[in-house]
């Protein structure tokens, strides 16, 4: 039975010609990637836009009935160049004109956003001698524009692509009115991840212009490339503000267990990071697989003597916060005390009305407030296995002479979230990455 490997080449791969030569190479070199999903073109060095940016612009042009010939030049320029370097044999002046006529007469975002990944598969597939099957006839969307996956796997497996050598536009798909959706965000990553879910890949690639994953933030330290990482693990740096593959394209392929490998087009040679299964055996993992954090939180410590014995007063605070659509980030708990982790740009307006409904259903005998602080999430499935993780953390930011204002960890034992001041912030990601040998120069 042949290998299926389902690649996905972000806006950075597919920027310019010089980049699709680059993606063309990598297909040819592996006769199981057949099914290929691109973005739109991203930034380059000589391009200082994304298109889904100018078609964007065009359409808030079009929806206020204001031109758009000027911005949609742009972009008209990008694909006729990328046409013409290749000497590719495709009408695209056609499918432009098409697009432009409808951003006019019927201006609508989803469909003008999506353009971009449209016309560079339509590019991509005349380029590689592939078909284009339009993700409009594969991925279907509820009204509440989340995936139907029943549909969506019947109408991949009605395509047969999986016996095919496809490119399909990602990004977008259909309600079953036949009007264009797209993703929130990331789209071209999930719908590439729910195509490989579709025809139960061995594999789903995905293809930027780095090596993969991080052990950290490389803004802030030097870090080790983490070869492999578990679904959780990546989900949980993702919350933290990690970036590389939003969270939300790991869930498609996460039932039938397709490992996902994060590649650089500019580095083929690279392994990159595998993406596995929390079933897989991670034996060799080091107890902590990266650190990850974000800025910005405000701690509300309400106390209140024998908190413990009143059944209701988690509910009741907890209803506070939910009443005043503030999310609660992490809520660690004592005999009689709880601190409750929110954002600080989602209370700053209402911090006193809170104050006072938390006074009236609650009842506590105090509450204190902490501004300006961060959270650190370390990470690593290996730390169930390997003792004194926590003591490490905590003595080696204590020799740094960093305070730890709030610890929380999981049931699962796989991460450790601990509150700093944002002063604090990188110093204390520093100083874990260097006790845990995540630094390149460790």
């Amino acid at each position: 039975m042949k290998k299926i490997t389902v690649a996905k080449f972000g806006g950075s791969s597919l920027a310019d010609s010089n980049q699709f030569i680059k993606v063309k190479n990598i297909i040819e070199n592996d006769n199981s990637r057949t099914i290929i999903v691109p973005s739109a073109p991203g930034k380059s060095k000589n391009e200082k836009h994304k298109i889904t940016d100018l078609l964007l612009m065009c359409y808030q042009l079009a929806s206020h009935n204001l031109n758009i010939n000027e911005v949609y030049q742009f972009v008209e320029d990008r694909f006729k160049s990328i046409r013409d370097d290749l000497d590719i044999n495709f009408d695209i002046e056609k499918e432009l004109e098409k697009i432009k006529v409808n951003i006019i007469s019927n201006p609508n975002s989803d469909y003008t956003a999506s353009r971009g990944e449209y016309l560079n598969a339509l590019l991509l597939a005349s380029f590689l001698g592939f078909e284009f099957i339009d993700s409009s006839k594969l991925i279907f969307f509820n009204n509440d524009r989340t995936v139907n996956y029943e549909y969506t796997n019947n109408a991949i497996r009605k395509e047969d692509i999986k016996n095919k050598k496809c490119v399909i536009p990602g990004f977008y798909g259909r309600d079953f009115d036949g009007k264009t959706i797209t993703f929130p965000r990331s789209g071209s990553d999930v719908s590439a991840s729910v195509i490989a879910n579709g025809v139960c890949a061995d594999l789903y690639e995905n293809w930027t212009d780095v090596n993969g994953f991080l052990a950290a933030d490389p803004s802030i330290v030097n870090t080790k490339l983490i070869k492999k990482i578990t679904y959780t693990e990546l989900r949980e740096l993702s919350y933290m503000g990690a970036e590389v593959l939003y969270e939300d394209a790991v869930f498609p392929v996460v039932k039938n267990k397709i490992p996902i490998n994060i590649r650089n087009t500019n580095d083929p040679e690279n392994d990159g990071t595998m993406i596995i299964s929390d079933d897989d055996n991670l034996s060799t993992t080091p107890s902590i697989t990266g650190v990850a954090g974000k800025k910005g939180f405000s701690v509300f410590n309400i106390s209140k003597t024998k908190r413990s014995e009143d059944l209701t007063f988690i509910r009741k605070l907890v209803s506070v916060f939910e009443t005043n659509d503030v999310h609660i980030e992490q809520m660690p708990s004592s005999i009689d005390s709880v601190s409750v982790v929110v954002p600080f740009n989602e209370i700053s307006s209402k911090q006193s009305k809170i104050i006072e409904e938390i006074n009236i259903y609650c009842s506590p005998d105090s509450i204190t407030i902490y501004h300006n602080m961060s959270l650190i999430a370390v990470v690593g499935r290996g730390m169930i296995n390997v003792k004194g993780s926590s003591a490490k953390i905590f003595h080696a930011l204590s020799k740094e002479n960093i305070n730890v204002r709030m610890i929380s960890q999981g049931s699962s034992e796989m991460n450790i979230i601990i509150g700093v001041v944002e002063k604090d912030f990188e110093n204390s990601i520093k100083t874990i990455c260097k006790e845990f040998n995540l630094t390149e120069d460790a």
